[in-house]
């Protein structure tokens, strides 16, 4: 099962700096544009062919309610890195703000989606989310926004399962593929941390959908899920020092890629 043509894609996470209102917002947006645009062209001068932005220094994050401050500029730099660097691309906007980043991604031209709590509910550090894929959906069908791809984390990182934990990774897919996700994204407990083989093999044997490793994935342990994910979110291990707040570090870039080829 390929994605957009492509056999095993790695996808190279742009952490895009903080935003207008945010915290840690430094009052530049043109530089927070152009800098986005940069790590995007590096990742392409290095091979990496999949690229996604994302929101993450926007701490501390709101639980599904981003201002149209947030969304606005997301949008622009979508737009302006598609328009730049032709590559297939994909938007998250923290945290679950998933019809704002279903609209960022139709309006800029993207193609997917990451989606958190799109299924059953949890707990994050931002508090308890539930499930949006019934609201979700019908909105990417009433702003005619269906070629965009949805991926849904299940059993998130940074989150506390408790509520569900009768209720398995397997069957969380199962409820995810029910609900016409395009694909789940499996991590492990957090930022940095590699997720269970176990759980990734027991989904890819019972669920149709594209499997995605969303988190932990390094140039030491990729040939190890090559063989059981359908493609790769990686942003902490391409940073300088294995830092995601971190700029990209090439010679990291270069060494996971010769691991796949």
């Amino acid at each position: 099962m390929n994605l957009f043509n492509l056999h095993k894609p790695i996808i190279g996470m742009i952490h895009v700096d903080a935003l207008p209102g945010t915290p840690k917002y430094k009052g530049n947006v043109k530089a927070i544009i152009e800098k986005a645009v940069e790590e995007a062209a590096i990742y392409r001068s290095l091979g990496i062919p999949v690229l996604m932005i994302e929101n993450m220094h926007d701490v501390p994050y709101l639980n599904r309610n981003v201002g149209s401050e947030i969304t606005t500029i997301m949008t622009v730099i979508l737009y302006e890195i598609k328009r730049q660097i032709d590559l297939p691309l994909g938007i998250q906007i923290l945290a679950g703000a998933n019809k704002e980043a279903i609209a960022s991604a139709n309006s800029a031209g993207a193609d997917f989606i990451r989606a958190e709590g799109f299924v059953f509910a949890h707990v994050a550090d931002e508090g308890t989310f539930n499930s949006d894929a019934g609201e979700l959906l019908r909105y990417r069908k009433q702003i005619g926004a269906e070629n965009i791809l949805i991926f849904t984390d299940i059993k998130k990182k940074h989150s506390s399962h408790s509520i569900t934990a009768d209720i398995d990774i397997v069957e969380t897919a199962k409820a995810a593929e029910f609900f016409l996700s395009d694909g789940v994204i499996i991590t492990g407990s957090s930022t940095g941390k590699e997720p269970s083989l176990t759980e990734i093999r027991s989904v890819k044997s019972n669920v149709g959908l594209l499997v995605l490793a969303g988190s932990g994935i390094t140039a030491e342990n990729i040939n190890v899920y090559l063989a059981y994910c359908d493609a790769f979110i990686i942003g902490s291990y391409f940073k300088q020092e294995g830092k995601w707040y971190n700029p990209i570090d090439p010679d990291r870039v270069k060494m996971l890629l010769s691991k796949v080829k």
